[in-house]
């Protein structure tokens, strides 16, 4: 899977995790893409800086002024700004929103899916875990979902 920085016409900066470039093209191609602040079906990729991990050795500790913010869960982030900052407690709220209205399938996830998609199984929400070959499947056959954003707190 890669993540791509992405922009819509209207400004509004976003990100988005694709099986690969290709995948981008073709959903782009299909009309599949659209902004999740205003719905503009005009997205494109926004430059972007590489991502390079370091040791925690070399990650400055965070400042006091960072220490002593109101929303202690949002603080050491690091490379994420003010604007991605101010959205992390409604898209922690919409998480938690689609986890407690859903069944958890697990590794399953494909496999249910597609019952579901095919009338083999009840509709219903589900969530769970699949890999980025079985997403682009998935995607082929048509079968609409949605990745569930893995938040920062989700590694602590």
């Amino acid at each position: 899977m890669i993540s791509f920085s992405l922009h819509c016409a209207k400004g509004h900066e976003f990100e988005a995790w694709f099986s690969s470039g290709d995948d981008f093209d073709r959903q782009k191609e299909k009309g599949l893409l659209s902004c999740p602040i205003c719905g503009d079906d005009d997205v494109n990729k926004s430059l972007m800086a590489p991502n390079i991990s370091s040791s925690k050795a070399d990650v400055a500790p965070p400042t006091p002024a960072e220490t002593n913010s109101s929303d202690e869960k949002t603080t050491h982030l690091a490379g994420v700004s003010e604007a991605q900052k101010k959205l992390l407690p409604a898209l922690r709220e919409l998480r938690s929103k689609l986890l407690e209205n859903a069944e958890n399938v697990g590794d399953k996830f494909g496999e249910e899916a597609r019952k579901i998609h095919y009338g083999e199984a009840d509709a219903r929400s589900i969530y769970g875990k699949t890999d980025a070959e079985d997403a682009a499947k998935l995607v082929e056959e048509g079968i609409e979902f949605v990745p569930i954003p893995e938040l920062p707190d989700d590694k602590n």
